[in-house]
């Protein structure tokens, strides 16, 4: 049974109707104009303070997100990645309504304790945010006023080792954003093919040595199984040598994560779900950390903010039936000096920002 969406001007809560469906939601709503952050992987490792005391990490580009989105008071908002909650307590204190979501469970305890002070003005769900129309389906949700996406790796998964996503820190091979999920990085390390792994590691990890270390992982593989990162990072970092500022299992490690939670393909599938549900004039913004989902988000904005298509073969011009957003950022917007010098592990964020037409 689904309750009817209600077009309101205030936010109307069922706790009950909540309860009935089994949802992990904290106030769930239902209400008129309802929109879209994390950590440099390539950074965060050396840059981590050695502290036992944890904090979520800072908002990358909070200023210009909340300037860029212009949420508006009683509009609603999607954080879809609501990680250690920055972006949503500067939204939620702009005036807006926010829809947190995230696929992991750290997460959403996290913000819903720490941000519990704004009431029914915030929702917390845990789920990818690709799933993004079954949430709103099952809340009754038809539009959303804007939408915000940092799909960046947050400093509290990498500095919690038994997540399994540091290469300095000792763990089980996991770096599974959602503990519910099938596929592990153990599983990936133990049993993809030579190839798949090579494949992998030049793909996603854009690692110049993948062959190599594919080689290396097969033939240790033999005599023992992989089932913690530091050997596995210790084999890559003796293979290869250290070279630099990065610590050389960065992109290895890098693209069993990605392969692990499927990042590029939830990406692509969030930006259609959240895009198809933005109201005309709400924003979509994405904050990025690498070519891989920058060039994702790029081409959805270019490809969605053509209104005609033309091709040489065609006797004229055709309106693209894509064409739904105009961009608002024709270049990304990056950290400042600044930021990047308070922050470091802000450097290689990228934001991207297009409107619904």
């Amino acid at each position: 049974m689904r309750r009817k969406h209600l077009l309101t001007s205030t936010w109307q809560t069922s706790l009950a109707y909540n309860q009935m469906l089994g949802q992990n939601v904290i106030n769930t709503f239902w209400f008129e104009r309802p929109l879209w952050v994390a950590v440099d992987p390539f950074t965060a490792e050396e840059e981590a303070p050695e502290v036992e005391e944890f904090i979520y990490h800072r908002p990358v580009l909070e200023s210009e997100v909340l300037e860029l989105l212009e949420p508006k008071p009683g509009s609603l908002i999607v954080d879809a990645t609501c990680g250690g909650g920055g972006h949503t307590e500067a939204v939620l204190e702009s005036g807006a309504n926010v829809l947190a979501l995230d696929r992991d469970p750290d997460a959403i305890q996290h913000v819903s304790e720490q941000l519990a002070r704004f009431g029914e003005r915030l929702a917390v769900r845990q789920a990818n945010f690709r799933c993004a129309t079954s949430v709103l389906d099952d809340l009754g949700i038809r539009t959303i006023g804007g939408a915000l996406l940092d799909v960046g790796v947050s400093s509290r998964q990498l500095e919690n080792s038994e997540r399994g996503f540091s290469f300095m820190r000792n763990g089980p091979l996991d770096m599974r954003m959602d503990p519910r999920a099938q596929l592990t990085a153990a599983a990936i390390v133990n049993e993809y093919s030579e190839e798949q792994l090579t494949r992998l590691f030049r793909e996603l990890g854009e690692e110049p040595a993948a062959r190599r270390i594919a080689s290396l992982i097969v033939k240790m593989r033999k005599s023992a199984s992989f089932r913690e990162t530091l050997p596995l990072a210790r084999a890559i970092e003796k293979l290869v040598g250290r070279h630099g500022r990065h610590h050389p299992a960065t992109q290895v490690f890098q693209a069993l994560r990605m392969e692990v939670n499927d990042e590029l393909g939830a990406l692509e599938e969030g930006l259609r779900a959240l895009t198809a549900r933005l109201a005309r004039g709400g924003r979509i913004a994405v904050i990025t950390f690498h070519s891989l989902e920058d060039r994702i988000v790029k081409n959805f904005f270019r490809d969605h903010s053509r209104e005609w298509l033309d091709k040489p073969e065609w006797p004229a011009p055709q309106r693209n039936p894509d064409y739904d957003l105009k961009l608002i950022t024709p270049k990304p917007v990056e950290p400042t000096e600044e930021e990047r010098r308070i922050n470091p592990r802000s450097r290689s964020a990228k934001l991207r920002v297009a409107e619904k037409t």
